[in-house]
C-alpha cells in the first residue's frame, strides 16, 4: 500500500520530528475540482475517475497521486507560511461509480505519535446522509511506510455505495468560522438581556473576533463589583472539539436552567470563542494566516502578525487592573491529538496554598463529567509552554486567577465503569461544556476564600442542592444539575 517511485521521493526536508522526513515540494494550496487520472489518459473523465476538491472554507486536501484504480496517495497541504504542521485535512470526492472501492493513504502526516495509533478513524458523510460517521476501525491502519521514507502513513479502504452522492472526509468533526457566526447570529436574534456580544478585534484578513459577555443585567453595569471568568478557544484551527465545548459553555450559561441563573447572578463570563478564525478558515491545523503557532506568542505579541493575542491580551490586563473586577478564571480550550478524556494543565507555583486553591476546580469538574480524567491532569512550568496563554497569564495576572488549558480527545474516552472507549460525538463535545460551565456552581458553594458579589442562592436553590444532610453534593448529579 501506498508505493511511490523512486524519483517522485528525490528531495527532502526535516519534520517536526527528527526522524519523519517529508519531501520539499509539499503542496502549497488546496486542490480545486481535481481529477485524478491514470498515466496517460486524456479526454474527458469518465465515471470512476475520482473528482478531488479541498477549495472551501476549512477544506485541506493540497495533491493527490493515482497509484492505481483502487488506490490513491493523499497529501495534506501544510500549514500556510509553516510547513512543519501537516495533521488536519477535510476535503470532498465525487464522480464516483456506483460501489467503486478505493484505497486512500495520507502518506506526509507530520507527527509520528497520534490517536489513530489508538484506534481512531476519520470521519465521514455523504450529501444522501449528512451525519457524519466514523470509518469502521477494521477498515483503517496507520503505521510506518518504507515507501515514504518511513513516514507514518493513515491508509483506509472505503466503498462509495452511490454515483450521484458528494463523500466529504475530515479528520474530525469541523467547525467553521461561518457556522460560528451563524450560531452567534441566532443568539443576538433572541435578544437576550444576559448576553451581549462585541467586536474585540478584526484579524489580519479582517474576520471577526468575537467577545462574549454572558451575566444578570445588573452585573453588566461598570461600578459594580464583579467576578469574572474569561474563556477562549480555538487559537489552534484544527482543534475543531474546541469549538464545540465553547459552545456547549454558552449553551449552557444562556439557558433556562437554574443552575445558569445563578451562575449569571453571581459572575461574569468573558468568552473569546474563536481567537484564529483565519487558520480556521484556510483549514491551517496549527498556525495563523502568517505561519504563527499563537499559542507560543501571548508573551510580546505583535499588533501586526497577532492582532487578536493583542486584543485580547490587553482586555484581560484592563479586567486585572479594574479594582471593581475579582478574575477569578482562565480557561483556554484546546484539543489534543494523542490522549484520551478531557483533562487540565495548570501551573506549578511555590505557594503551597496557591497551588491546592488551583486544584479544587479540576477535581470538582471530574466529579460532575464522566468523561474528564484527573489521572491525565497535570501542572508544570514548561520551559517550552512559557509563551501559552496559560503559562504566561499565570506569572502575570493576580495570583488569585487560576490559570488553566483545558484539553479534549480528538477521538474518545474511558470511564470507571463502561468497558473500552466511548468515541466523542459533537453531542458529546457540548456536553463537557455544560459540564464545565455548571461546576463553577460547586466550586463557588465550596471555596470558603471566595465570597459571593451579589445576594445569597435562594434558599429553594439550596434545598435543591442539599443531599438531605446539610452536605453539598461534590458530585454535581443532584435535581440542581438537571438533564445535561
Amino acid at each position: 500500500m501506498a508505493s511511490r517511485s523512486e524519483s517522485q521521493e528525490s528531495g527532502v526536508n526535516e519534520d517536526l520530528d527528527s526522524a519523519n522526513i517529508v519531501k520539499v515540494d509539499e503542496p502549497v494550496g488546496n486542490l480545486s475540482k481535481y481529477y485524478a487520472l491514470p498515466p496517460g489518459f486524456s479526454g474527458t473523465p469518465k465515471k470512476g475517475h475520482l473528482m478531488f476538491d479541498a477549495c472551501f472554507e476549512s477544506g485541506n486536501l493540497g495533491r493527490v497521486d493515482y497509484i492505481t484504480e483502487f488506490e490513491y496517495d493523499l497529501f495534506i497541504r501544510p500549514d500556510t507560511c509553516n510547513p512543519r504542521f501537516r495533521v488536519w485535512f477535510n476535503f470532498t470526492v465525487e464522480n464516483t461509480a456506483p460501489y467503486q472501492r478505493v484505497i486512500f493513504n495520507v502518506v506526509n502526516f507530520s507527527k509520528t505519535k497520534s490517536l489513530y495509533r489508538e484506534g481512531m478513524t476519520p470521519l465521514v458523510k455523504s450529501s444522501s446522509r449528512p451525519k457524519w460517521q466514523r470509518i469502521p476501525a477494521k477498515n483503517c491502519s496507520y503505521y510506518r511506510c518504507p515507501d515514504h521514507r518511513k513516514n507514518y502513513v493513515l491508509s483506509f479502504a472505503f466503498a462509495f455505495d452511490s454515483d450521484t452522492d458528494v463523500y466529504q472526509f475530515a479528520y474530525c468533526f469541523p467547525y467553521t468560522y461561518s457556522r460560528l457566526q451563524t450560531f452567534l447570529e441566532e443568539l443576538d436574534k433572541k435578544n437576550m438581556a444576559c448576553y451581549r456580544r462585541e467586536l474585540l478585534c478584526l484579524t489580519v484578513q479582517q474576520r471577526r473576533v468575537d467577545l462574549l459577555t454572558v451575566t444578570s443585567p445588573e452585573n453588566m453595569k461598570d461600578d459594580l463589583k464583579k467576578r469574572v471568568i474569561f474563556i477562549t478557544a480555538r487559537i489552534h484551527p484544527g482543534e475543531t472539539p474546541s469549538s464545540y465545548v465553547c459552545q456547549g459553555v454558552i449553551d449552557f450559561l444562556v439557558s433556562s436552567h437554574p443552575v445558569a441563573k445563578v451562575l449569571r447572578d453571581y459572575l461574569v463570563f468573558k468568552i473569546v470563542p474563536m481567537l484564529n478564525p483565519d487558520g480556521v478558515v484556510l483549514g491551517n491545523y496549527r498556525c495563523s494566516l502568517m505561519g504563527f503557532d499563537l499559542n507560543r506568542h501571548w508573551q510580546e505579541p505583535s499588533p501586526w502578525a497577532h492582532p487578536t493575542l493583542v486584543a485580547c491580551k490587553n482586555h484581560l490586563m484592563q479586567l486585572d487592573e479594574d479594582e471593581n473586577v475579582h478574575l477569578d478564571f482562565y480557561i483556554d480550550i484546546h484539543a489534543h491529538s494523542t490522549m484520551m478524556n478531557g483533562f487540565m494543565y495548570g501551573n506549578i507555583y511555590d505557594e503551597e496554598e496557591r497551588f491546592e486553591r488551583q486544584a479544587v476546580y479540576p477535581r470538582l469538574l471530574c466529579a460532575n463529567a464522566e468523561d474528564f480524567s484527573m489521572s491525565n491532569t497535570s501542572f508544570n512550568k514548561d520551559a517550552v509552554k512559557a509563551g501559552t496563554g496559560r503559562r504566561f497569564l499565570g506569572s502575570c495576572l493576580d495570583p488569585k486567577t487560576h490559570c488553566y488549558t483545558l484539553e479534549v480527545s480528538f477521538f474518545s474516552y474511558n470511564t470507571a465503569v463502561s468497558q473500552g472507549m466511548s468515541p466523542y460525538t459533537e453531542e458529546g463535545y457540548f456536553k463537557l461544556g455544560r459540564n464545565v460551565a455548571r461546576t463553577f456552581l460547586d466550586y463557588y458553594k465550596l471555596n470558603s476564600l471566595v465570597v459571593p458579589t451579589k445576594k445569597n442562592v435562594s434558599k429553594s436553590s439550596q434545598r435543591k442542592d442539599s443531599n438531605g444532610d446539610g452536605k453539598q453534593r461534590l458530585s454535581g448529579r443532584s435535581d440542581y444539575s438537571g438533564k445535561l
